[in-house]
């Protein structure tokens, strides 16, 4: 494999945990539980809340790209639900702190991440086959 298609594959391999991590989020929107005392602890029993993530991705030092999941912060927010089991006297729940635009927004720079770097690489595939065509 040349080292533009190498590159090619890690932008790709970035896209699609750019993607899962994005369809997590969005799969897990409504995923409440006990609003976490100032310590971040919860009532014993208690369920917590979906933590979000988030795909930082940067660049490798022989050319691509690499991406690391961290914990979006802060993880939750508060929303009145006085009908849940673990409210607390107010009402309240915890809610992942989930941005629903940004996240179809990650989708979409995710699915035009991945077609653009298959695209690298058929263009190198292409030459390839050029080059050793020329060559015989």
């Amino acid at each position: 494999m040349s080292s533009i298609s190498a590159i090619a594959v890690s932008g790709m391999v970035a896209a699609t945990r750019r993607l899962e991590v994005s369809a997590s989020n969005v799969a897990n929107l409504e995923t409440t539980g006990a609003l976490p005392a100032a310590d971040g602890t919860v009532p014993a029993g208690a369920p917590r809340a979906y933590a979000p993530l988030r795909v930082n991705q940067t660049e490798s030092a022989g050319g691509g790209t690499q991406t690391t999941v961290s914990t979006v912060t802060p993880s939750s927010i508060a929303i009145s639900d006085p009908q849940a089991p673990f409210a607390n006297q107010d009402g309240e729940v915890a809610a992942p702190n989930v941005d629903i635009s940004q996240e179809m927004i990650n989708q979409m720079i995710a699915s035009y991440s991945f077609a653009a770097n298959a695209d690298v690489m058929k263009a190198d595939d292409g030459m390839t086959k050029t080059l050793i065509d020329t060559m015989a």
